[in-house]
Formats: C-alpha cells, sequence, structure tokens
C-alpha cells in the first residue's frame, strides 16, 4: 500500500497504534549514537527488522513497526537476558535509522561483528607482493580484512564517490565523499593505520614495500555473480604514514541516459543535436568533479552504434564501455594524447574522445580531426564556456579555427539535490531574491526551498543534479570568435543569443523546487 502511494508509514503506525495500544517513537527526533551497540548481533537486528533504543537497568527498548512481530520480542530476550519492550516506530524511519545504526564504525576494531560474508568477499586478480614483510602478515588479520570490506561495501550502499583513508600524528580516520561533500565515516586505532595500508595494497596489486612514492593501482570487488564494482587507487606517502584515496568507479553512471542527468529541454535538444552532426568538436569544461566524464560517456553511448568507430584516450580509462576502443594514456612510454590522437586518425575513425585538451599539440591534432570529417569529443578545466573559448586562444589555437570548428559547448556543475521529504519554504525577501538573479517573471510563482534534514537524508540533501551553460557556436558568435573577443564579449553574446548562463540554469533548478538557493550560491557564481 506504500509503494502503491494508498497510505503514508506514519498513517500506517497511527492506525497500529490505535489498534494495539502501543505509543509511537519519533525516530527522527532520536540520536542513534546513543542506542545500545553492543547487545544483539547485526544479523539478528537485520533477520526481525527491529532497532534497539535505550537500555534501562535490566529492560531494552527496541523499535518494532509490526507490533505483530512476537517472535522477533522473545529472541531478543533469548540472546539479552533483558526485558523487553517494543516501541512503535513508522517503517521508513525504521529502515533509515537501522542502516545507519549498522553503519556505524567508529569503534569498528571493538566491536566489529563477524558478519556473513566480510571475511571473503571477491577481489578479482589479487596478489601479495611482499613475502618477508611483517606489515603484509598483518594485513591479512581478520579485523583488518573485515574493516576494509565494510568500508569498501558502506561506500557502494551510501552511494560515496570517494574514499578517503588518512592518517595523522595521533589519529586515523576514514571519510566518505557523498554528494559531492567530504564526511567522517570511521576512526579506527592510529596504529592499525599501516596495517590498513597494506591490506589496500595488496588489493590494488601495489608494491606494499615502496612507501615513499605514490602508487596507483585498482581493485576490482564482486559483490554478487552478476555485478562488480572497480575502485581506482592512489597512494601518497604523507608526514604520518600513506593517504590512500579509492574512487569507484560506478559503469551504470556512464548509462543513466541523457533524462538522468538533470539537462533543461532545451539544452537537451542542443546537445542532441550536435551529437547528430557528422564532423566538429563537442567540448565540456568543468572543474574535477562537475560530471564532465559522465556527460561524454552518456553521448559516446548514444552514438555507440555497429556502424559507428569510436576511440577515445583517456588518463586513466574509469569505466569499460563495450563496443568502444578505450586507450589509457601513459606519458611514461611516450603515449600522450597528442600521440594517441594521431594513432587513432590512422584507425579510420567516425569519432574521437580525448580525456583532456591540455596543450597546443594536442589541441591543434583535435581541431584537424574535427576539420577532417570527424567528430571529436574533449574535456577542459575552465569555469565557462566562455573561458573555454579564450583559454584555447591562449593555447595558440588560430581563432578562426575555433570559430569554424567548435560545435557546442558545456560548462557544467554538480549541485545537490534537495530531499523531497523534509524540504520547506523558505522565508526570502522579494528583494533578495531579485539581487541574486531572479526575474519578476520568475517571481510571480515560485517558491525557494531549504534545506532541512531527516533519517531519508543527509543535511536534508539526497543525491545530485547537473547545472548546465550549454552554448552552440552561431554566426554572431562565431563573428566575436574571429575578432578575438574576450570573455566578457563572449558571455554578452551568450546572453544575447539566448543560451542560460550556469548561474541562470541554477536559478530555474531553485525556482522548481530541485536544490536551494544556497546550493546554487556554493556551486556557481555571477
Amino acid at each position: 500500500m506504500v509503494e502503491n502511494d494508498f497510505i503514508t508509514p506514519k498513517k500506517i503506525a497511527e492506525l497500529a497504534a490505535d489498534e494495539f495500544g502501543t505509543p509511537i517513537f519519533d525516530l527522527d527526533a532520536f540520536d542513534i549514537e546513543v542506542a545500545p551497540k553492543d547487545l544483539i548481533s547485526p544479523s539478528l537486528l537485520q533477520a526481525h527488522h527491529v532497532i534497539p533504543l535505550v537500555r534501562r537497568s535490566n529492560r531494552l527498548f527496541i523499535g518494532v513497526s509490526d507490533p505483530t512481530n512476537l517472535v522477533a520480542i522473545d529472541e531478543i530476550k533469548f540472546h539479552t537476558g533483558l526485558s523487553v519492550d517494543a516501541v512503535l516506530v513508522e517503517e521508513d524511519k525504521l529502515t533509515a535509522a537501522l542502516e545507519r545504526f549498522l553503519d556505524d564504525s567508529s569503534d569498528a576494531f571493538n566491536d566489529l561483528e563477524e558478519e556473513e560474508g566480510l571475511d571473503d568477499l571477491d577481489v578479482v586478480d589479487t596478489k601479495k607482493t611482499d613475502d618477508d614483510s611483517n606489515v603484509a602478515d598483518g594485513a591479512d588479520d581478520a579485523p583488518v580484512v573485515r574493516f576494509i570490506n565494510q568500508m569498501l561495501l558502506s561506500a557502494i550502499k551510501k552511494g560515496a564517490s570517494d574514499l578517503h583513508f588518512e592518517p595523522y600524528e595521533k589519529s586515523y580516520r576514514v571519510r566518505f565523499r557523498i554528494d559531492g561533500v567530504l564526511q567522517n565515516m570511521a576512526k579506527p586505532p592510529q596504529a592499525l593505520g599501516p596495517k590498513l595500508s597494506a591490506r589496500l595494497k595488496i588489493m590494488s596489486n601495489l608494491d606494499i614495500s615502496e612507501r615513499r612514492i605514490p602508487q596507483d593501482g585498482r581493485i576490482k570487488l564482486k559483490i554478487s555473480k552478476t555485478k562488480a564494482i572497480d575502485f581506482r587507487v592512489n597512494t601518497l606517502p604523507t608526514l604520518f604514514g600513506e593517504k590512500i584515496v579509492l574512487r569507484i568507479l560506478d559503469p551504470s553512471s556512464a548509462r543513466m541516459g541523457i533524462d538522468a542527468l538533470g539537462y533543461e529541454d532545451d539544452q537537451k535538444q542542443l546537445y542532441m543535436a550536435a551529437l547528430e552532426r557528422p564532423q566538429g568538436m563537442i567540448l565540456v569544461t568543468g572543474p574535477t568533479g562537475s560530471g564532465k566524464t559522465v556527460s561524454l560517456y552518456t553521448g559516446l553511448n548514444i552514438l555507440n552504434q555497429e556502424g559507428t568507430n569510436i576511440s577515445t584516450a583517456e588518463d586513466p580509462v574509469e569505466i569499460n564501455l563495450d563496443g568502444i576502443n578505450q586507450v589509457n594514456v601513459n606519458t611514461k612510454v611516450g603515449l600522450d594524447f597528442a600521440a594517441a590522437l594521431r594513432s587513432f586518425l590512422r584507425q579510420d575513425p567516425d569519432i574521437i574522445m580525448v580525456g583532456e585538451i591540455r596543450d597546443l599539440e594536442t589541441a591543434s591534432i583535435a581541431i584537424k580531426a574535427a576539420q577532417t570529417g570527424h567528430m571529436v569529443m574533449s574535456t577542459l578545466h575552465t569555469n565557462s564556456a566562455a573561458e573555454t573559448l579564450t583559454r584555447m586562444m591562449n593555447m595558440g589555437v588560430p581563432s578562426f579555427n575555433l570559430a569554424t570548428t567548435i560545435n557546442l559547448i558545456i560548462a557544467q556543475r554538480l549541485a545537490r539535490r534537495l530531499c523531497g521529504n523534509c524540504k520547506q519554504p523558505a522565508e526570502i525577501p522579494r528583494d533578495v531574491l531579485l539581487k541574486e538573479g531572479f526575474t519578476e517573471d520568475q517571481l510571480k510563482d515560485i517558491t525557494v526551498y531549504k534545506p532541512v534534514g531527516c533519517s531519508n537524508c543527509n543535511k536534508g540533501y539526497k543525491g545530485r543534479v547537473g547545472i548546465y551553460e550549454v552554448v552552440r557556436i552561431t554566426p554572431a558568435i562565431s563573428r566575436i570568435i574571429m575578432e578575438e573577443g574576450n570573455s566578457i564579449d563572449l558571455s554578452k553574446a551568450f546572453d544575447k543569443e539566448g543560451f542560460n548562463s550556469l548561474r541562470k540554469s541554477g536559478l530555474v533548478k531553485v525556482a522548481k523546487g530541485i536544490t536551494s538557493l544556497e546550493e546554487v550560491n556554493r556551486v556557481t557564481t555571477d
């Protein structure tokens, strides 16, 4: 009934409370950190879908969404030896609270349970690189293995993009980047830092005896018979040990489809029209972590047909795509972006993707490829579409080549989505909204929302959405490029042609209730 929106979990809880005479407890007002953690095994909590709340002397209060589940109460009585009282809670809040309770690993090495599956996750193609190291032996200790596996699974479950394992002089911490923001997840004992580093390096096929230089590796974690997750691993020698960062490479993010990325209808049409052109260049720009790779991969998936030859040069290849020829650049052996591009042109390509244009040589070859009948897609690290053009001019690319070759420029950012369960209207004065950039027409029918925070989200936000500036190179814009206009001139031309800036696109998302004004202010500027 809940799944089909016939009734809410809150209403079901109220009906159950009336029927069974059981009080309702609001889990949103409960600090999960104070719940007793040593009394009931995680497997038992998951099996009966209950959560421990408070222990008073020999009485234990547990949260349940089904007051008829007497088997759970009896079994918990048997395992704890305590008198158990059931308190009614809402089903959706119970699910979220139980997930947070089971994932809480601040004291992971003191009370980590031997949960089924944590000891024997299938890491593909692993091998030890050092036989006589005591640290390597310690890295195979059961608590170390279970803790690392728990962190990897928890990161996947929470939708994290990166994991940071960080040693300091008197502490060690693990942080996840969730929705673009780093959050503390665990603080294992500082003395176990070398064993954690060694375990991660063994899983990544890295040399555990080498702790003086950075290393790069990959972990392929098989989490089921049909699904595996790749992690890109980088180690960095710091003052108090090796910091290790893992980037989660989720192939599903590259196959989401253009409708899931957050383009407005007119922006989506511009992108699709550019992809349909037989030649020219599409540039995607933005800072690291702004979703450029996903935008490019989405376009490549649309173009990936049986009659098309697609080649990509990336540093490194993050996600494997069937039917596309992907090349890892390796500057140590002379295989840089420019060398890969030259080789592509002798491979009868239709579409070429260059991971990043960093220098004049790469830019020149990419421009020539786009001029000779190929579709070229690439990225740059600039802040806006206008700055992308001026950056390439500053590299030394002739302005007439830019004006005649580039079809489309996409500048983008990722903003956090407001949680649909708890967002609330924000009372912002009209004059403030006008100063922020809203027009009088927008203010006629607009509700600006603010984050609140609940058990289903992270401080009022859940997930992210793209904010885009999509610019098609029109004849008027081409003339300004030919005249070597600066970024201010180009921005004015984009506005005159009706292309929304990043700021304006962000305000559209605010007006639709997708994100908050403060979040748009965080990721965009005027």
